[in-house]
């Protein structure tokens, strides 16, 4: 596999930190990523052994910064940063690059209001990331994640992390479609994080519908391009969930898509 890619745990669902290794493993994943609640429970000693054991390294942890709408009340914000102070700590002690986050919703809060809300909550927790070398970050979503995050267009979402003085990570199935791209790409980049890799096949109505890269409409080839002509040095994290994941099998669709992305990577000279 390319050493640029990553393998995330979202490519098979429902499966638990054993089956995971298992898949990596055969896939010869040298970068994986998790989300924060398969880790509980979990003891760091044992993460590290069994990464070290595979060749792997953890290239990122997803994390729900506040389920639910943001909260304004004390208690709650409390609350939330105790959790990503938990994961900061966790992420570090397994060797993670990153965290990126779901921000919490805007409830009855306009979005600038919202936004600034979320800047300040997790504003105490930024040094303790900087000091353990964990990189904090907020992704981009379709606007069907608006009840749980503010980053519903990549735009949205340097807005808001330029705000909170955070990182970016780029999903490019929820972006894809939007102007001026490479633009975007610009202004991240100093900031940037991740790249999440899916592709989007045109006609599909429902979520979750991602589909292997080459198989749908985003211009995958003019994509990475643009993202290594900026000096985008970082990993490009495989995310493949949906119906045509599971026709194809979890395990077949990321090693397809590894070589797909891979592939062009390499053409590129990346």
């Amino acid at each position: 596999m390319h050493p640029r890619l990553s393998v995330h745990s979202i490519c098979f669902p429902g499966a638990g930190v054993e089956e995971l290794f298992g898949h990596w493993r055969a896939l010869g994943a040298g970068r994986v990523s998790f989300s924060t609640g398969q880790l509980e429970g979990h003891a760091p000693a044992d993460l590290r052994a069994a990464l070290a054991a595979g060749g792997h390294a953890v290239e990122t942890v997803t994390h729900v910064f506040a389920p639910g709408p943001l909260s304004g009340e004390a208690g709650a914000i409390a609350a939330d940063r105790a959790r990503l102070t938990q994961a900061i700590d966790l992420a570090a002690a397994i060797g993670a690059r990153s965290i990126y986050m779901l921000t919490g919703g805007r409830g009855q809060r306009t979005w600038e209001e919202a936004a600034a809300l979320f800047a300040e909550a997790v504003a105490p927790c930024l040094p303790r990331a900087r000091d353990a070398g964990i990189a904090l970050a907020i992704e981009n979503t379709t606007p069907f994640f608006a009840h749980g995050h503010l980053g519903n267009t990549l735009r949205d979402t340097i807005t808001l992390a330029e705000l909170a003085g955070i990182g970016v990570c780029i999903d490019y199935f929820a972006c894809w479609a939007e102007a001026d791209i490479p633009g975007q790409i610009a202004r991240a980049m100093p900031r940037l994080a991740l790249v999440q890799v899916s592709d989007y096949v045109l006609g599909d109505r429902s979520l979750p519908c991602r589909a292997v890269p080459g198989d749908g409409a985003i211009p995958w080839r003019q994509v990475l391009r643009w993202l290594l002509a900026a000096g985008y040095a970082g990993a490009f994290d495989l995310e493949l969930l949906g119906p045509r994941i599971d026709a194809e099998g979890h395990e077949a669709a990321a090693a397809r898509a590894a070589g797909v992305i891979g592939a062009l990577l390499a053409d590129l000279g990346a």
